[in-house]
């Protein structure tokens, strides 16, 4: 039986391997099939050398591009949290072929925007260069609800690209410090043994025997060859970077070394090459073409053949200590080889052999050079702005607006004392504000905020929390920052009541409906009450789904019709269109049903709020719900209860109640009051006026002063 078991354990690791190898083929002809979008003529990927997972892209043997998932490369953090992963492909000019969604998790991608949206911006960026900056807006058309979502996919596929075609050496760099400067104030007097001890002056030593075993075994070994002393010095190269003071002024003379910086432009640089032996490192291809043919100057991936018009002779070296050398010269470097003197270079010498009689061999040997740190300074590397940064300085205007609303918000709510005793400035300035919130905040700005911002900024504590998710929309990040703010200091009202796009939709509905005479339809306050705890097990059930799926989650909160309301302005599939029109039609009749037992949003807020630390609100007076019942019955959200205590959970700090509370025609307590200052100001001028004589005291003028309301 053990047997057995053994020979079905093989068969079984077996096939297991099989259906691996088999799963891997199937995998790379999908990537190659996905690939073709973008490289048509394509018929093989391989691996690239890269620090990400990079493919190669062939068309027979020739090298035609790169493809890559953007995740690997820039895993730039979306709206929901986590980063939009893009297939993009880039051909040999840097130019962006390909950009296909492979994945996301953005909410208002999942349910609302049609996917093919998405698509087609992601398309839209083909076929721009890595280092074009496109706008949104301009180059590139927006998604009206999906601000967030498409600035995050355009960085990610700029992005991703540019630092893959960097690496791959297809344009420069763009994280790369700045080129290194030299110094000018730094200048040491020296000699020449000295300059090469320091680095200052490099040395390439080649003997015969040396070069002679760079082309043993090919054919030039032995063609037409003389063997010399393998010990004999074939060429003793010296080479030394001029532009720094210690070593031009050193090599060439005060005089000569001013008469060379002055013929230099903006961004050259001066090489001096010096060398002695048997071998020459100019030759004689210089006369003939023009360019010199046995040295040529490396950095990077940069090659640099020097021509006739980049070279000076040296004449005279003005240093102690030199050698005696057969050749003296000046290399210029011109500004269009972007050379960094603070990035190691090499100067190469190549030797050519006869290798038959119309063939030739040639070997590099490198002499390495690095500018001593002392000569140069070194800029900062730039540092990529982020791209919130980008968005932030995007959207001043709607910042600015903002940020102008939520004060004048802010001086309401310090104020609200003052301004209940003036309705007649607060309710306009509360009408404007509904209309200002649900015209600019959302329909124009597109900042609802929702439970799902709730749902994802609990996901990003448990899976890993970052700034810059929250920071890349402005508006919601400072309406947010505010709401916080205001749930500590007065309770979610301020939110509920002032900011949120919908709530204002269905309060100027209702207003609107109450001016036309629409009856309202009140829920007894009994019902009522249990039905409060409706929208606390809606959000309790969504903030339990979302532990489980962040996705599933974001498709069930579409209970809020935020999105088709607000974000979308009513341009959807018509089953969600209808579920906020019903809603919208229902607050005619019932001043913000939605918001009082669906919203599982302001039940999110008002748990936080429980721990709010000021309470304005005035209920102070004994005849406050025993026996006045004014502001409850007239509260539209029907906060207040029988016994006449403000439920914070549910009040939407309209500030109504206190204007019934300080109003003298309305407020029974204070009615009578003002009765009584109206009965004293009536007896004072039966009097005479407000000022009386007192009786007791024959001529002393006592006055008789009559309190104000306010001090009663």
């Amino acid at each position: 039986m053990s047997i057995r078991r053994r020979i079905a354990a093989r068969w079984l690791g077996l096939l297991a391997t099989l259906g691996l190898l088999l799963l891997s083929s199937s995998l790379h002809a999908l990537e190659l099939a996905q690939v073709r979008e973008g490289f048509p003529e394509s018929d093989r990927l391989a691996a690239a050398e890269s620090q990400w997972p990079v493919s190669e892209v062939y068309a027979g043997d020739e090298l035609i591009g790169y493809a890559f998932e953007s995740v690997d490369v820039a895993p730039i953090p979306a709206y929901s949290g986590k980063p939009v992963n893009l297939l993009l492909g880039i051909d040999l000019e840097g130019r962006i072929v390909q950009a296909d969604i492979l994945g996301h998790e953005e909410p208002i991608m999942l349910v609302g925007i049609p996917e093919s949206k998405l698509e087609g911006f992601a398309d839209a960026h083909v076929p721009a260069h890595v280092n074009d900056r496109l706008k949104i807006g301009e180059e590139l058309d927006a998604i009206s609800g999906a601000t967030v979502t498409v600035i995050v996919v355009s960085d990610t596929i700029t992005r991703a690209a540019r630092q893959v075609a960097a690496e791959q050496g297809l344009i420069a760099d763009p994280s790369a410090a700045p080129a290194a400067t030299v110094r000018e104030d730094v200048f040491e007097p020296a000699d020449w043994a000295t300059l090469t001890g320091d680095g200052t002056i490099r040395r390439l030593h080649l003997t015969h025997g040396e070069v002679d075993s760079a082309f043993a075994g090919s054919p030039a070994e032995d063609y037409l060859h003389t063997p010399q002393p393998a010990d004999r010095t074939f060429i003793e190269l010296f080479t030394t970077y001029l532009n720094p003071p210690t070593a031009g002024r050193n090599l060439l003379g005060d005089t000569e070394y001013d008469q060379l910086m002055a013929e230099l432009e903006e961004g050259e640089h001066a090489i001096a090459v010096m060398g002695r032996g048997d071998y020459s490192f100019k030759g004689s291809g210089y006369v003939r073409g023009g360019i010199f043919d046995r040295i040529e100057l490396s950095q990077g991936n940069t090659r640099v053949s020097f021509h006739d018009r980049d070279h000076i002779r040296l004449g005279r070296l003005d240093i102690a200590g030199a050698p005696r050398l057969d050749e003296r010269d000046i290399f210029i470097v011109r500004e269009d080889v972007a050379f960094d003197p603070g990035r190691p270079w090499q100067l190469e010498l190549l030797v050519r052999r006869a290798s038959g009689p119309l063939d030739t061999e040639f070997r590099r040997f490198s002499a390495d050079y690095s500018v001593p740190e002392a000569y140069i300074d070194r800029p900062e590397p730039p540092v990529e702005e982020p791209i919130w940064v980008q968005v932030w300085r995007d959207k001043a205007f709607q910042i600015g607006v903002l940020g102008a609303g939520l004060i004048v918000l802010t001086i309401v709510m310090l104020f609200q004392d003052v301004l209940a005793r003036h309705p007649r400035i607060l309710r306009p300035l509360r009408l404007g504000f509904l209309v200002y919130t649900l015209v600019f905040i959302g329909w124009y700005s597109l900042a609802q905020l929702s439970v799902v911002n709730i749902l994802t900024f609990t996901n990003s504590l448990i899976s890993g929390f970052s700034w810059g998710s929250f920071l890349i929309d402005p508006m919601m990040f400072i309406l947010w920052s505010f709401v916080a703010v205001s749930l500590l200091l007065w309770g979610r009202g301020v939110f509920c009541g002032w900011l949120c796009p919908f709530g204002a939709l269905q309060d100027l509905v209702n207003k609107a409906a109450r001016k036309l005479g629409v009856k309202q339809i009140e829920v007894p306050f009994g019902l009522h009450e249990r039905l409060w705890a409706v929208k606390y097990i809606l959000l309790l059930g969504l903030f339990a789904v979302s532990l489980h799926s962040l996705g599933t989650a974001e498709r069930y909160a579409e209970v809020e019709p935020f999105k088709t309301a607000i974000t979308l302005r009513f341009q959807r599939e018509w089953g969600f269109l209808l579920y906020a029109l019903a809603l919208v039609a229902i607050s005619a009749f019932n001043h913000k049903f939605y918001c009082r037992y669906v919203c599982p949003l302001g039940a999110g807020l008002a748990i936080p709020a429980r721990l709010r630390l000021f309470d304005w609100l005035k209920r102070h007076r004994n005849d406050c719900g025993s026996p006045c019942q004014i502001c409850a019955n007239e509260c539209e959200v029907a906060a207040i209860h029988p016994d006449g205590h403000i439920n914070a959970n549910e009040c939407h700090y309209c500030l109504d109640c206190q204007i019934t509370y300080h109003d003298d025609q309305r407020c029974p307590p204070v009615i009578k009051r003002r009765k009584r200052y109206e009965k004293a100001a009536r007896l004072a001028a039966g009097k005479g006026g407000v000022e009386t004589h007192d009786p007791g005291t024959a001529g002393d003028r006592k006055l008789q002063r009559i309190p104000t309301l306010q001090e009663e």
